[in-house]
């Protein structure tokens, strides 16, 4: 039996199936469809998606699961940080040359950098989202930071942008690709030709930033 990482319904009307990078099989079904229903299409589909995972995988960096021990890597702004534990200390992790966490914090260490990815998320990614908008005449009324794992951010109608905490971890630029593209809904809100011209007027590269995205956002996960 093959294994479903996650079942996303939605008012769609058929089943699709995704396989991420790091070869995760992601389910978008009906809101309907039984669990039998969407087994069953699995079950079909089984050669495509074994053949499938087996090319994601031979193509993309593979993802190893946090063991937040001496000298793991983790990511910050495109770059990759070596962690040290250290005696007891305030606050319990921090960025100085390495991460930095207290020995008293290991057996919540996941939650940690949480809490310290969504902090920084937020102040880098406001500090983008105001420069852009201001400089483009484009507005919004608030920014969310969420713990979404499929979507890196999206704009509704009442003027809220909201992203994903893991995006922080991508370099500044591949950030601001996934701010301007969000920024523009409030003036364009779907992806048509005109979305894509103005995206390209203020990006030209922005294709090179959702090249680097679609290879290694699978990455900037912990777990």
């Amino acid at each position: 039996m093959l294994q479903i990482d996650q079942i996303i319904r939605t008012n769609r009307k058929s089943i699709a199936l995704i396989v991420e990078r790091d070869g995760s099989l992601i389910v978008h079904a009906p809101l309907r469809a039984s669990e039998e229903q969407i087994q069953a299409f699995v079950l079909k589909k089984a050669d495509w998606i074994e053949a499938k995972q087996k090319l994601v995988k031979s193509q993309y960096p593979v993802f190893v699961p946090k063991e937040y021990v001496n000298g793991e890597g983790f990511w910050y702004l495109g770059k990759i940080y070596k962690l040290e534990i250290v005696e007891a200390q305030r606050p319990a992790l921090y960025l100085n040359g390495n991460f930095r966490l207290a020995q008293t914090a290991l057996a919540r260490a996941e939650d940690v950098f949480v809490k310290w990815y969504k902090a920084q998320a937020l102040q880098v990614i406001a500090e983008r989202a105001q420069w852009y908008a201001a400089k483009h005449g484009l507005e919004y009324r608030q920014i969310k930071i969420t713990s979404a794992r499929t979507r890196w951010g999206s704009y509704n109608s009442r003027g809220t942008l909201s992203f994903s905490w893991r995006l922080v971890m991508a370099p500044v630029p591949v950030i601001d690709y996934v701010v301007v593209h969000e920024l523009l809904h409030s003036v364009e809100h779907n992806h048509s030709k005109k979305f894509w011209t103005k995206l390209q007027l203020i990006m030209p590269d922005y294709k090179q930033r959702i090249e680097w995205l679609e290879t290694n956002g699978h990455l900037l996960r912990l777990g």
